[in-house]
């Protein structure tokens, strides 16, 4: 039996297998608005067999996108919108989930094949926000700091997120908290230089990651499950680590999250990271196993001999896959395939299914 074909519960959802749909950037997006692109993209991978189908970083207010061209989901008109795709996503099979997500000092910056650095308010930008008055990079934007006004109102705007999310018809939330934008911002002493009860300690740092969960929790049904994505490490010394984020997943669960998405990096421009196939499952096995919490493990997983064993070998409970999934939209069908393992192909598909 393949154990990543295998069915998974969280809370009362099943998912059919293991094979899960990462969060992907499109920057397709219209003020936040998912178009068609978002339906074709996203129902081609729940028709190619992934467990679970996640929208991308999906902004909780305007000025928490990575772009303009970002997605959003801060008003009942985005809710309605993804609609259709939550329903389209369910009807073949896959679990529809969302990651919510503010960008802080990451904010207003251009989309990647434009080039890099930050779009200024003539052109549509604004003014991003952060911990501390630190940019990414020399080329990023110059943030304002935040006042804890404005850290009351991001958690007020996660929670009207989760709202929406909801409405229209998600099974599963993420918290991003991961890859440099604003949760992870105040994770780390290398973007919080606070001197507040948001800063210092790592139990200060840790606060307002906590305050999300906790009011996302408090909102979201029972039933369904919450995960979180942390950067495991920032790849730079001095930076938020791994021994942290496993005292970080232990609050978490506490607080009713159901899983850790175990990535890394993302917070320091330049980070020396040593990229290979893998290179971040260590990661999901060590807090899988210290904080006692499922996790997933991403990064570089291409192969579903390598798929298998992580979660034959217990590193992590679920995989989670990017660029191969953008580079093969069905790799849970030939993956099952290559195991040897019989799984359902779309009726509309099922002429073209390997004998």
């Amino acid at each position: 039996m393949s154990q990543l074909f295998s069915s998974f519960k969280l809370r009362e959802v099943s998912f059919r297998n293991r094979a899960w749909v990462s969060p992907m950037c499109q920057y397709s997006s219209d003020d936040g608005m998912p178009t068609d692109w978002h339906l074709v993209h996203l129902g081609s991978r729940a028709v190619g067999g992934a467990g679970m189908v996640m929208v991308e970083a999906t902004a909780v207010s305007p000025e928490g996108r990575i772009s303009p061209q970002d997605s959003g989901i801060w008003s009942a008109a985005h809710a309605t919108a993804f609609s259709r795709i939550t329903r389209f996503i369910k009807q073949h099979g896959a679990v529809p989930g969302i990651q919510l997500a503010h960008a802080g000092r990451k904010a207003s910056t251009e989309v990647p094949w434009r080039g890099d650095g930050a779009v200024p308010p003539e052109r549509g930008g604004w003014e991003p926000i952060a911990p501390s008055v630190i940019p990414f990079s020399p080329s990023y934007p110059v943030p304002r700091e935040m006042t804890l006004q404005d850290i009351d109102q991001v958690v007020e705007q996660f929670t009207a997120a989760t709202r929406q999310a909801m409405d229209a018809g998600f099974e599963l939330v993420e918290i991003h908290s991961a890859h440099g934008y604003l949760l992870h911002q105040f994770l780390s002493p290398l973007s919080n230089h606070r001197s507040d009860e948001y800063g210092g300690s790592l139990e200060n740092r840790m606060r307002l990651p906590l305050r999300v969960a906790k009011a996302i929790r408090a909102l979201w049904p029972r039933r369904l499950p919450l995960l979180v994505r942390v950067s495991a490490t920032d790849w730079a010394e001095g930076g938020w680590d791994l021994p942290q984020s496993v005292q970080l997943a232990k609050m978490l669960k506490e607080l009713g999250v159901d899983l850790i998405d175990c990535s890394s990096g993302g917070l320091v421009a330049g980070a020396k990271i040593p990229l290979r196939p893998g290179y971040q499952v260590p990661f999901s096995e060590t807090i899988r196993r210290e904080a006692a919490i499922a996790t997933g493990a991403v990064g570089m997983i291409t192969e579903p001999k390598q798929a298998e064993e992580i979660i034959a070998n217990g590193q992590a409970d679920v995989v989670l896959m990017a660029r191969e999934l953008l580079r093969d939209p069905y790799w849970p069908l030939h993956a099952a395939q290559s195991l040897g393992v019989n799984v359902n192909w779309p009726e509309q598909y099922d002429r073209a299914k390997p004998r």
